[in-house]
């Protein structure tokens, strides 16, 4: 008798994604295991359960996690799901055990096995698992889709006999793995487009997708530049020009995308309320870390907030 995988239907509100697709599934049925996908958890991802049926998977419902070997999932199980699991069960997920002790803890007392996907090290054998890199990815993508829609008006440079617009100006803070989508997708976009780090090594990275980099390029930052790809805390000097050149910056932008986050950590705060209160009425700030408690000072989680001078802050929960 093969291992049964129970696929759910995801509980939380704000999840519309699915552990598995009709293609995985094929997979794991070529290999032998009896897969279970609960009714109607690819319905919000656009996936109905005859899809999942075409490919050999047995369409149940929740109760029949309880028969299952190994639970594949996007988020962590609650308390009443994991009452469902039978102990020893392998229960696969992004896990967030940063600061929620409590749901790890009822993990253990359920005897299940959890595997944490966001650990998965960043190696090249292990690309195919990196979860983080695949939404932080898509999650750049929709910043700034999700900016352009609050923003209202054209991003690329529109010349017309009766006039010309000029192109939408947009800066993102923080170049890792969504930094870099955003910048390349606000780029084909026809905007104007500046980044900025605290790693020098990804100066070369916005370049080559052709957007400036924003740094004050003094010798502690060149000093920097050897220092393996890695943050590196700057001095308190070095940070007070850095905060300067920043604040005059954000001040012409239309479109400000933040996307600074530390694991295990709150999110750095980048751009305080004077930043804000210095924008243009109409301009847009999209903080990606909102959920961990924000880049934005006043970026409400689940929110659009209208500041007093007109700038909209985006606070959008699970983008990717």
């Amino acid at each position: 008798m093969g291992q049964t995988i129970f696929i759910p239907r995801e509980i939380d509100a704000i999840e519309s994604r699915v552990g598995a697709s009709p293609d995985t599934v094929k997979r794991l049925v070529g290999l032998g295991f009896d897969v279970i996908v609960e009714s109607g958890a690819g319905t919000l991802s656009r996936i109905p359960d005859a899809d999942f049926a075409a490919v050999g998977g047995k369409i149940g419902k929740a109760a029949d996690a309880g028969k299952a070997d190994v639970v594949l999932k996007v988020r962590r199980p609650s308390e009443a799901e994991l009452k469902g699991y039978k102990p020893g069960a392998a229960v696969l997920a992004t896990m967030d055990p940063y600061g929620n002790d409590a749901a790890v803890a009822a993990m253990a007392r359920a005897g299940v096995t959890a595997f944490a996907m966001e650990f998965m090290p960043r190696i090249t054998r292990a690309q195919v698992m990196d979860v983080l890199s695949s939404q932080a990815n898509l999650a750049g993508y929709q910043a700034v889709i999700d900016g352009a829609a609050e923003y209202d008006r054209a991003l690329p440079m529109m010349m017309t006999a009766a006039g010309t617009v000029p192109a939408a100006k947009v800066f993102i803070m923080g170049v890792g793995v969504a930094g870099l989508q955003a910048i390349a997708t606000a780029r084909r976009m026809g905007a104007i487009v500046t980044a900025t780090d605290v790693r020098p090594a990804v100066k070369e990275q916005v370049a080559s997708l052709g957007a400036k980099f924003l740094a004050v390029e003094d010798e502690e930052f060149k000093a920097a530049e050897t220092a393996g790809g890695y943050a590196k805390e700057m001095s308190k000097e070095y940070q007070a020009k850095q905060a300067a050149l920043t604040a005059e910056h954000i001040a012409k932008q239309d479109i400000v995308i933040t996307t600074a986050l530390i694991p295990g950590r709150p999110a750095p705060k980048l751009v305080s309320a004077a930043m804000v209160a210095s924008m243009k009425p109409g301009s847009v700030l999209v903080d990606l870390a909102v959920e961990r408690g924000g880049n934005v000072e006043g970026a409400v989680p689940g929110k659009v907030v209208t500041t007093a001078n007109g700038a909209k802050i985006v606070g959008h929960l699970n983008v990717p």
